[in-house]
This record gives C-alpha cells, structure tokens and sequence, in this order.
C-alpha cells in the first residue's frame, strides 16, 4: 500500500482556480491508478477524475470534464488535480485514492475546497 497526503485545497472565489497535489509515499507508486474523489457537504462521495499508472488514460465525471485536469508525476510520487472554472457546487471534502484494476485500496485524509458564490 501507499500513503497519500493531499494539499492545495483553500477558499476561492466562483470562477477561480485551484491546484491539489497529493503526495505518495511507500513502494510502487508508478504501478497504481490514481484517483481524486469528493465529499460535498451532506452527500456521498463521488468520483471526479482518475489517471492510469502511465498518466496515459484518464477518465472525468461529466461535472468537471473540462474543467478539471488529472496529471501525475511519477518522479515525484505525486498526483495533481487542476480545477479551473470552479463553482459553489465544487464545494467538498477532496480525497486522492489509490488502486489496481479499479479497486481503490488506500486512501487520503482530504482537503477542503470551498467556491464562494
């Protein structure tokens, strides 16, 4: 397994930008899918974007395509997830995984990101 600490995550404006970073520690971070989720307040968590082991593939729920970019850097054992043209329903609890074969085994402690209106 990997251990993985998100950052980036703050308070902006509708319209602003914001980058999460998350970085890996442990072995093989080159081998695992990497995954961002979120948590908005009183819901369930979702998926917003994942990337495959080579940063080849990526995937994005309908909500951010476009507006969200998944990258890693498998030098640095780090994910990114850029968020451009945010909006207050962006509002959430921002979590990076981890996985094989679409099964997400280790998990981050999240980040908060709030988009005022």
């Amino acid at each position: 397994q990997v251990q993985l600490v998100e950052s980036g995550g703050g308070l902006v404006q509708a319209g602003g930008s914001l980058r999460l970073s998350c970085a890996a520690s442990g072995r093989s971070f080159s081998s695992y899918a990497m995954g961002w989720f979120r948590q908005p307040p009183g819901k369930e968590r979702e998926f917003v974007a994942d990337i495959s082991w080579s940063g080849h593939n990526t995937n994005y729920a309908s909500s951010v395509k476009g507006r969200f970019t998944i990258s890693r850097d498998n030098a640095k054992n780090t994910v990114y997830l850029q968020m451009n043209s945010l909006k207050p329903e962006d509002t959430a609890v921002y979590y990076c995984a981890a996985g094989v074969s679409n099964s997400w085994s280790s998990w981050g402690q999240g980040t908060q990101v709030t988009v005022s209106s």
